[in-house]
């Protein structure tokens, strides 16, 4: 199957969109992952992507209309749609999580399909927090969950927010 990937350029740093040949999108990596070798670069099959992960940042995009392909295990694609219920502006705990997936005492497993999502950002994992609401693990680093979660707190003016805050 060929995939396309594409670059976008994001307050988080740059960002690669990866689609499918339906134009699915089905990796959204930060700059220090690969993608995957024997992609295409497409701007143009990516376009849908990067338009509203802009939006997004832009402060104009509060839910994302995609179709997405993660793959994953039966579990971890459970998790991943549990993640898409977290509001815009909203944090869950991982044992919040696993109790909502009716697996009460799961929170390990439940951290453990978070960090494998393919699709962050509009697969929203940044939105977990741990149980006493301290920022936790992040594949694009705390300054960037960060600044994720300050974006959806309140309206947006483009710019980092300190790393002091």
């Amino acid at each position: 199957m060929t995939t396309y990937a594409s670059s976008i350029d994001t307050p988080v740093g740059p960002l690669t969109a990866v689609v499918d040949e339906s134009g699915a999108l089905t990796h959204l990596l930060f700059a220090h992952q690969a993608a995957p070798a024997d992609a295409a670069w497409s701007a143009e099959r990516c376009a849908p992507v990067a338009a509203q992960v802009r939006e997004y940042f832009a402060g104009e995009r509060s839910e994302f209309d995609l179709p997405l392909a993660p793959a994953g295990s039966a579990f971890q694609q459970q998790v991943w749609r549990e993640l898409r219920g977290i509001g815009f502006g909203e944090t869950a705990g991982y044992g919040e999580l696993a109790s909502r997936l009716g697996r009460a005492g799961s929170a390990r497993a439940v951290g453990r399909a978070n960090a494998t999502n393919p699709i962050p950002i509009v697969i929203p994992c940044h939105r977990v927090v741990g149980a006493d609401g301290s920022l936790t693990g992040y594949a694009g680093g705390l300054l960037a969950k960060r600044l994720l979660l300050a974006l959806e707190s309140r309206p947006f003016a483009g710019t980092l927010p300190s790393e002091r805050s």
